[in-house]
């Protein structure tokens, strides 16, 4: 029975208002967009276009920040074409290691590369012939992994054959092959291998259909070619992701983010026409979305970032997983982080083990928190029994490219160079500075002023004390004077 002042549901009139109010939305909106303008909940026509504005720019950035895998590899590929590496029989490698004249996400200056794409929808299935002893990863185009090839994969280090089927494959399987089937047609391949150059040059890659007898590859050597692999940061992002969809299958990528795609004008089997608004609105988009990305490998609020509590060192696999899932949810951050740095994915990156595989850290400020500047010099102290069955070396990226700095050929020191001195206690002591500091040649890398810089440690083959904490990498202290 209904009392004055109440209505059906029990709620006073003063509480039904209060519920209204929390559903509603004020005449007035100020928003970082501009000013919305309703009338009783309805968009003033003068609002509607800011409002659909603010949306495509929200739906540009979330694409941004959740597609820069896929990005990434367009312009990989992109880079590789114009090296003369243009199509699957053609295997571009580093001899004798990758330097810093060409545009690279990270790359190392201890080993030697092999880089490929598969062309499934041009070559059908195709195999790819491991080396013995070699460290293989396929990735699809999407950037997602695919196999393992070598130690990490199932012929366990003696080599083998592996077989790779297009999306939506229906034909034989003959066996004799490791064989994957991938979702997209094009295949991005990295082959390294422990015995260096002669070692890669045994990979073969050819059509099933010339199994009998395999034509030879063409090996091309692109570690002194000048080339950019970087995906870009403005509006041509988006045509490079369009670029991508137009070639692959719908179903190759998850309808979210298929979604938020379709909402710019990115589809399947369509142009990609944006007119002179969304145009504007896709750049910057990109712009903010590099910004946000840029925070996020560089200043991480995360807290599962850190390597060390009170350190600035940071891990580049937050979480430890290939997929960055975490109870279930994907690590948004963490995904666009790693890959906003890196390239290659693969579960024997995520989870190193104890004297196998390799384990990475990095920062980009010193012991105050400061942004590392080429004009300043800097020590850092690698303390003694660093935790490396192998070797360790720490390379020194620009902070724009994320490639390597371009201050000499191979702006890095490792454990296995040539003339590094230690200390008394067995620690080493590295200086970076335009200009090395008197008596420390041996232990410098150079800087350039007016450009900042990151480091980035690897160790191959990390140890125990590695995995307990037990060994802990210091700050880089800026020299005063």
């Amino acid at each position: 029975m209904r009392t004055e002042g109440t209505t059906e549901s029990g709620l006073t009139n003063e509480q039904l208002a209060e519920e209204v109010a929390h559903l509603s939305t004020p005449d007035r909106l100020s928003t970082p967009f501009g000013e919305f303008e309703f009338f009783d909940g309805v968009p003033k026509p003068e609002s509607v276009q800011t409002i659909f504005d603010g949306l495509d720019l929200v739906r540009g950035i979330t694409a941004f920040l959740n597609l820069v895998p896929g990005a990434s590899l367009v312009a990989m590929r992109a880079g590789l074409r114009t090296a003369g590496v243009d199509s699957p029989d053609k295997i571009a490698y580093t001899d004798p290691k990758a330097n810093s004249g060409a545009l690279w996400l990270t790359p190392n200056t201890e080993t030697t590369y092999g880089v490929a794409f598969l062309d499934l929808k041009a070559w059908g299935p195709t195999v790819i012939e491991a080396p013995p002893q070699a460290l293989g990863v396929v990735d699809d185009f999407w950037f997602r992994y695919v196999a393992d090839m070598g130690i990490a994969g199932p012929d366990k280090g003696v080599g083998g054959k592996y077989l790779f089927l297009p999306p939506g494959y229906d034909g034989e399987r003959p066996d004799g092959y490791y064989t994957f089937e991938s979702a997209t047609f094009t295949n991005f391949v990295v082959i390294r291998a422990l015995g260096g150059v002669p070692a890669i040059k045994q990979s073969r890659i050819y059509r099933l259909s010339d199994a009998d007898a395999p034509p030879e590859n063409t090996f091309v050597n692109i570690a002194d070619q000048v080339f950019n692999t970087i995906h870009s940061n403005d509006f041509s992002f988006f045509e490079e992701i369009a670029e991508l969809v137009a070639e692959e299958p719908p179903a190759a990528l998850d309808p979210e983010r298929a979604g938020t795609l379709r909402a710019l004008g990115i589809v399947h089997g369509k142009p990609f026409a944006p007119d002179e608004r969304l145009r504007g609105i896709l750049d910057d988009a990109a712009r903010i979305g590099a910004a946000m990305a840029r925070a996020t490998l560089y200043r991480s609020r995360n807290a599962e970032s850190f390597r060390w509590e009170g350190s600035s060192w940071k891990e580049g696999f937050v979480g430890g997983n290939y997929e960055f899932l975490h109870d279930g949810a994907r690590n948004l951050d963490a995904r666009t982080l790693f890959h906003y740095a890196a390239t290659v994915i693969t579960p024997a990156m995520a989870h190193a083990q104890v004297g196998a595989g390799s384990a990475y850290i990095y920062t980009a400020e010193d012991a105050d928190g400061a942004l590392l500047d080429g004009a300043a010099t800097y020590s850092l102290r690698i303390p003694p029994n660093p935790p490396a069955k192998n070797f360790w070396a720490i390379d020194i990226y620009d902070t724009q490219t994320r490639s390597l700095l371009q201050s000499a050929p191979y702006p890095a020191l490792s454990s296995l160079g040539e003339g590094l001195q230690a200390e008394a206690d067995g620690s080493y002591v590295l200086w970076f500075a335009p200009i090395a500091p008197e008596g420390k040649e041996s232990n410098w890398i150079p800087t350039l002023p007016g450009k900042s810089w990151w480091p980035l440690l690897r160790l191959y083959g990390p140890l125990e004390p590695w995995f307990d904490m037990t060994w802990q990498l210091p700050e880089f202290i800026r020299e005063r004077g």
